[in-house]
């Protein structure tokens, strides 16, 4: 991610190599990344090189397998996870044709190989055996590293791996065919009225609620459906519920209802039943004076997290949902 190849050359001088397959979305992935950011700052004075690199073809990720995440696992999203996450190590790709990852054979992500000064693997599998820090027992890959660097036999050579699958190119047609399944899932249309949308946002219903105001007749508006619909397909598997609101006149149903259809946003949508969009907006948000698009994302209970007026930042939207659902299984 820092623009420059690497090779084996490049980290000639370290006495123990510890090479971790991982990747963006993978819950499991994420929980590890604190430690792994330990271990390279841990033993990075005293010859133990670290680095990581993502297995995974992005295009062979569904978006239904990213609900954990605020992105995927293209270059471009790694540039990104790596600059928040302030990595201390290089962060390789390897999902163009996932030639290296081929030749190592990772099970999961995350996956760890460690080699001594020879570069002779003397120990893969888990980075430690349980994914939530307070239930660790045994910290396989450290126990590894430190007998290396006493000259010692690793401990225990290999464990297993927890974690997500790697995406392999040849899972690109089930990422196809899942957009192809969600594109044929009906889109439906219902009215409200101002005491429904403070109902909405009131938000009893136990789920983190995405409220989006667009109209047909505000073209940024209605073009960033797209970015909703995305939204909720990845989300939609845990405690999460997408809802636009369109702030068209009702006499334009049958357009809002073609619009929707064309973006495939089958979730829920509704149209205000009156034109006085200013109402809405008193409905939505008392602080709100007016304006369309419009986004809020609200906590059971009412609490409002997110306000955006105008066009969203897709990647500050997921941002927030994550935010409050959280990156690891529970």
């Amino acid at each position: 991610v820092d623009g420059k190849w690497y090779g084996l050359g490049d980290f000639a001088g370290a006495d123990v190599l510890l090479i971790v397959f991982t990747c963006n979305h993978c819950p499991t992935a994420q929980a590890y990344e604190d430690r792994i950011k330990k271990i390279a700052a841990d033993y990075r004075n005293k010859g133990v090189a670290v680095v990581a690199i993502s297995p995974n073809d992005p295009k062979a990720v569904r978006l239904d397998e990213l609900g954990y995440s605020d992105m995927g696992d293209s270059f471009e999203d790694m540039k990104i996870r790596a600059k928040d996450m302030e990595y201390n190590f290089p962060y390789l790709y390897d999902g163009e044709n996932q030639k290296v990852t081929q030749s190592c054979g990772p099970m999961r992500t995350p996956h760890v190989f460690i080699f001594d000064k020879q570069r002779k693997l003397r120990y893969e599998g888990g980075i430690d055996d349980a994914e939530k820090p307070a239930l660790v027992k045994s910290r396989d890959a450290r126990n590894a590293i430190e007998a290396l660097l006493k000259g010692e036999k690793v401990p225990v050579d290999r464990t297993r791996t927890r974690g997500c699958s790697i995406k392999w190119s040849d899972k690109r047609e089930s990422a196809r065919q899942s957009l192809a399944m969600w594109a044929q899932e009906p889109v439906a249309l219902e009215m409200i009225d101002a005491k429904g949308v403070e109902q909405l946002v009131s938000n009893k219903s136990g789920k983190l609620r995405v409220i989006n105001i667009w109209a047909s007749w505000s073209g940024p508006s209605a073009d960033q459906l797209t970015e909703f619909v995305t939204a909720n397909r990845m989300y939609r598997k845990r405690e999460f519920e997408m809802i636009t609101i369109s702030a068209d006149s009702p006499s334009r149903k049958g357009t809002v209802l073609s619009l929707l259809r064309k973006q495939q946003a089958s979730c829920r949508n509704y149209l205000f039943d009156s034109q006085d969009e200013y109402r809405l907006m008193a409905a939505l948000d008392k602080d709100l004076l007016g304006g369309v698009p419009y986004t809020i994302v609200v906590k059971p209970g009412g609490e409002v997290i997110y306000r955006r007026l105008g066009t969203v930042d897709p990647l500050e939207l997921k941002k927030a949902i994550v935010g409050y659902l959280g990156r690891y299984y529970k």
